[in-house]
């Protein structure tokens, strides 16, 4: 297995056999005879992708990630991807941007990165394109790679870092379309979820603690960020609201069985300590359990 770490956008095209047009960003597209071997890479920049074919399988941890032709993946500065050869494919085909973080110094986009969630995407879903996303994809694209065939002037940073901007926030209403389209995918992946918050309420609470986000993000395959976004376009409340919904109605059941402590709710319901579920309570209810006992 090979390890490939890319710091910089130099690093990136010397790797891939592109010249070198500005020193923090690039534009280009593969086409070459090339066999895809067992590689890690560590990215120290941020790229985009347009897949075009399918020429290997990509992994972020443990998860796969479900492209096909013309989707795009993207990774982040401290990502590290495993890509593995599939067998009988033709080489990879694909356009790419990088661009390297001290880009953004004292930048709106700099200070607005975290927004793109689709960075930190670990799941199975990659971003698929219909044909006229594709055609904007690419037009961002040529724009930005125009700007870097010009000679650098004052307005060259400003220019890029813009149509960079541009490019993330059409990902963005892209993947919007993307849960829409998939509401099918959508509603049944929130039927298990809801299945399974309350067989963890019900069973595992007491013995495993709270239930959280990323818990069953990982038992549905999706990373944390997608599994929210999926639960927020389907039910119009982010998945840790829904948590905090059924740990809250699960309390009240609690609390009207008089034999309980304050203590055991608080146990049963996975909480570390009971002060910190009388904190929860009031917080959600404006009273503590034991007001709540009185006035239930």
């Amino acid at each position: 297995m090979h390890e490939i770490t890319f710091n910089t956008v130099q690093d990136f095209n010397d790797y891939n056999g592109f010249d070198t047009l500005h020193p923090l960003v690039g534009v280009a597209r593969f086409d070459k005879p090339r066999k895809v071997e067992d590689t890690i890479f560590h990215y120290g920049i941020y790229a985009l992708f347009l897949k075009e074919n399918k020429g290997c399988q990509l992994s972020y941890g443990r998860t796969p990630y479900d492209f096909d032709e013309m989707t795009v993946t993207s990774f982040a500065p401290g990502q590290t991807i495993h890509a593995k050869p599939v067998p009988n494919a033709e080489s990879p085909k694909w356009t790419a941007i990088v661009f390297h973080p001290d880009l953004l110094n004292r930048t709106q986009l700099g200070r607005n990165i975290s927004r793109y969630e689709f960075f930190d995407y670990t799941s199975n879903e990659a971003l698929h394109l219909s044909v006229p996303e594709i055609d904007i994809f690419r037009g961002v694209l040529n724009m930005i790679n125009q700007e870097l065939q010009h000679s650098i002037d004052k307005h060259s940073r400003e220019l890029i870092v813009s149509n960079i901007e541009l490019l993330l926030n059409y990902c963005l209403r892209f993947y919007d379309r993307q849960f829409i389209t998939r509401e099918e995918i959508n509603h049944a992946t929130v039927k298990k979820f809801v299945a399974m918050l309350d067989h963890y309420m019900a069973n595992q609470a007491h013995q495993q603690g709270l239930p959280t986000v990323a818990y069953f993000a990982d038992k549905c395959c999706y990373s944390p960020k997608y599994f929210g976004e999926l639960v927020k376009t389907e039910t119009g409340r982010t998945a840790k609201d829904f948590i905090n919904d059924r740990l809250l109605r699960t309390a009240q059941q609690l609390l009207s069985d008089d034999t309980l402590s304050i203590a055991q709710v608080s146990h049963q319901l996975g909480f570390e300590y009971p002060q910190h579920f009388v904190r929860f309570f009031k917080t959600k209810t404006g009273k503590t359990p034991s007001e709540y006992r009185k006035t239930a």
